[in-house]
């Protein structure tokens, strides 16, 4: 929770919030609830950048006729 986000909220609700701790066991299983959640996540981009490849290097396109062309300069 943010500060902006406290500010609106009674103080009441803000010191209950503040009051509760987590315990090891809490903070422990949402650390491996996080793991997990970036692990299918880093998998998945990985899947979509296998199929991406895949995609791309079926698109062969034929040798162009006549002069090659040229690296064009920087327009930085």
């Amino acid at each position: 929770m943010r500060l902006g986000d406290m500010l609106r909220l009674p103080l009441t609700v803000v010191l209950f919030a503040s009051a509760l701790k987590l315990t090891h066991a809490e903070k422990a299983e949402r650390r491996a609830r996080r793991r997990r959640f970036l692990r299918e996540l880093r998998l998945s981009v990985q899947q979509d950048k296998a199929e991406r490849a895949e995609r791309h290097a079926a698109q062969v396109q034929p040798p162009r006729e006549g002069r090659p062309r040229t690296r064009r300069a920087s327009r930085r």
